[in-house]
């Protein structure tokens, strides 16, 4: 029995010890696996980080550190590579090495590349490491092979006006450079010549000059110019070592005339290619950056065809790893009358305001012009410097793009109050409110605040009269018939305090400061009526609101991008009654034909214009003398002999340093656009 013990124990003892050399031996080989996985995922993740130093550091190679790093430096760049990603699919231990397979992806200039492939790791001394040569990079690619990358440039779409006038497109631009061995005895005294006419400084000149690629036959690029900068080019030729050679680039014909409705494109930076590198960007890419070009993005980008292939000693073409077909961009058409846009570009390109011209009854936007404003030109070639700091310091703010914020309308508010009144039903167009003077309060409750206005006149105290003579007085009155809630409410349904669909993003109307929407006791109220207060309007938005007294009541949608098909879209129906909006038209058409009409100076014979003016205060207090104030003026025409209506919002900051003042000053301007 105690020799059957023995045994017992005996073969215990040896099923322990052969399940423990077993286990010892299986985590041994787990260990490893893991040790070799790890090696070949960091040694991925130091290609993604461009650290080519580490990188070395974990494979075993008969080439030199050198030549490893320029080799891969080389070929993960110029393809632009990124987002490489293995996936193992199978690892096997043969001796005292693993043989890893795996599946690669990674995103390249010629779109995304994947294959299957395979390394070898190996313990070296105390640490595992990639038994690496040039087939690790691609299957295909032997150490003595070579990888190129070629490119077909993809076309931008352009953006057109309405009779396909290009008002931005791929054209030529000029590239100013200096060939060294040409400089001469004086090279630094015809540097600083370059230096000063181009605003480069002459560090950055020298530097390029001593890049490791620049021979004294090289063409060394120093800066973009446009074609229209004749003078600068001249100049430059006078220099020695200077050539200016053609180059492609985006051209805007418009320039100033249309900078803050188009804007530019530029090269992609790191911030943008890391957010749309998967639509098919590259570090060469342009991109939009403002304006149309930066909201069209999507339509108007091409994308460059390209093809990564190998080749061998002699540039034999021996295998392909990717193409990619080009795609250009599609064109982007305007409503846009580029006629229009830089007759009143011309006219207001001294002051600080804008202009929207949109057909009434279509809705289509025929300009949108914001002054001071830039040349698009200039960013595609590049600022210096000193320009940008002028532009970005300017107090005129050129960068600055009026059409698309909000400004307190004054006067041009009143026939919104008006036909808000009329269709509510809380005022009759006939009633004579009977106050007299250029001075009302409604009690004593308000203490010393007072309404006041411009002009006393005879005639009746009703709608008619409030909007010839633009009195303060009858539309104070008329927004506290009105009601704080009846009049926020309409307010709404107009599209105050909503975001207006269109491509650039336009500030919100509003006619309230707090959170909510409501107009907080009764000489705001008042003020409201007439167009002060809170109430700030964005221009395209007020153009809308205009068109329903065009189009008996029903707001129409305004546009800008073309389409054959020009049937109105309406964006907010019956926002007036059709007698209310007929109502404020034929008093409107009156404020230019009555003689006493404060825009009586747009009267133009044959043509029937209806306009108010008005003149925006921007103080802050009683006590404010510095704030200034805006002077408006919007108008529409019916049935314009051209076939043609115009409807036109316009603004000018600072009105009181214009003689005319600032309706009469803008309508000065505006006329030129009825002049044969």
């Amino acid at each position: 029995m105690k020799n059957k013990k023995v045994v017992v124990i005996g073969i215990i003892v040896l099923i322990i010890v052969i399940v423990s050399i077993i286990m010892v031996c299986l985590l041994g080989k787990k260990n490893g696996e893991d040790e070799a996985k790890k090696v070949l995922l960091d040694f991925v993740s130091n290609i993604n980080e461009k650290n080519y130093d580490a990188m070395y550091e974990k494979v075993s190679t008969d080439m030199s550190k050198e030549d490893f790093i320029t080799r891969n430096k080389n070929i993960y760049e110029g393809i632009d590579s990124s987002n490489i990603n293995i996936e193992i699919t199978n690892i096997e231990k043969e001796n005292s090495k693993y043989k890893i397979s795996y599946h690669e992806k990674m995103f390249t200039e010629a779109g995304e590349v994947e294959f299957d492939n395979n390394v070898e790791v190996k313990k070296d001394k105390k640490n595992y490491k990639l038994n690496w040569n040039s087939k690790f990079i691609f299957p295909e690619l032997e150490d003595n092979l070579k990888v190129r990358i070629s490119t077909i440039k993809a076309k931008r779409g352009d953006i057109l006006d309405r009779n396909d006038e290009k008002l931005a497109t791929d054209g030529t631009i000029l590239s100013a450079g200096i060939v060294p061995g040409k400089l001469g005895e004086n090279k630094d005294e015809n540097i600083s010549k370059i230096s000063e006419l181009t605003g480069v400084s002459t560090e950055y000149i020298n530097e390029q000059l001593k890049a490791s690629w620049v021979k004294d036959d090289t063409f060394v690029p120093i800066k973009k110019l446009t074609q229209s900068n004749v003078d600068l080019k001249n100049s430059l030729l006078q220099i020695p070592g200077v050539l200016i050679n053609d180059e492609a680039g985006r051209v805007y014909n418009l320039g100033k005339e249309a900078g803050h409705l188009v804007g530019y494109v530029q090269a992609i930076n790191a911030e943008e290619l890391e957010k749309y590198g998967d639509k098919g960007y590259s570090s060469t890419s342009v991109i939009g950056k403002s304006g149309l070009e930066k909201e069209y993005e999507d339509t108007l980008r091409g994308i460059d065809g390209s093809e990564i292939y190998i080749v061998d000693e002699d540039n034999n073409r021996v295998a392909e790893i990717k193409k990619q077909d080009k795609q250009d961009g599609k064109d982007v058409k305007l409503t846009i009358d580029s006629n229009i846009q830089s007759k009143l570009y011309e006219q207001m390109k001294d002051d600080e305001g804008f202009f929207v011209v949109m057909e009434p009854k279509t809705g289509e936007l025929l300009a949108l012009v914001s002054t001071p404003t830039y040349d698009s030109n200039d960013f595609v070639v590049g600022l210096t410097n000193e320009k940008w700091n002028e532009l970005n310091n300017d107090k005129s703010m050129p960068l600055y793009n009026r059409f698309l914020q909000k400004y307190c309308p004054g006067s041009t508010f009143k026939p919104i109050t008006g036909a808000i009144g009329l269709t509510t039903g809380k005022i009759n167009a006939n009633e004579d409110f009977g106050y007299s003077g250029t001075s009302w309060q409604k009690d004593n409750s308000w203490g010393n605040y007072k309404i006041t206005t411009l002009t006393a006149y005879n005639g009746s105290k009703n709608l008619l009269n409030g909007l010839i003579h633009s009195d303060n007085i009858y539309f104070a009155q008329s927004a506290l018939k009105i009601g704080a809630n009846s009049l926020a409410e309409n307010l709404n349904k107009l599209g105050f305090n909503e975001q207006l669909e269109f491509p650039l993003d336009l500030a919100k109307s509003q006619y309230s400061n707090n959170n909510g929407n409501t107009i907080e006791g009764e000489t705001k109220l008042a003020d409201t009526g007439y167009g002060q207060g809170s109430v700030l309007v964005n221009p395209i938005h007020m153009a809308s609101i205009y068109s329903a007294f065009y189009n008996k009541g029903n707001m129409i949608k305004p546009y800008i991008e073309y389409r054959e098909d020009n049937t109105p879209q309406i964006l907010k129906e019956s926002v007036f009654s059709e007698e209310a909006a007929d109502t404020i038209k034929e008093a409107l058409i009156q404020v230019v034909e009555n003689p006493e009409g404060t825009a009586n100076d747009m009267k133009i014979n044959g043509t029937t214009i209806a306009g108010k003016t008005g003149t925006a205060e921007l103080k802050k207090s009683s006590e404010d003398t510095e704030s200034g104030t805006l002077g408006w003026f919007d108008c529409f025409t019916i049935n314009n002999s051209s076939g043609r209506d115009l409807l036109i919002i316009s603004m000018v900051e600072n009105e009181q340093n214009n003689q005319d003042g600032g309706s009469h000053y803008l309508i000065k301007k505006i006329r030129t656009l009825f002049n044969n």
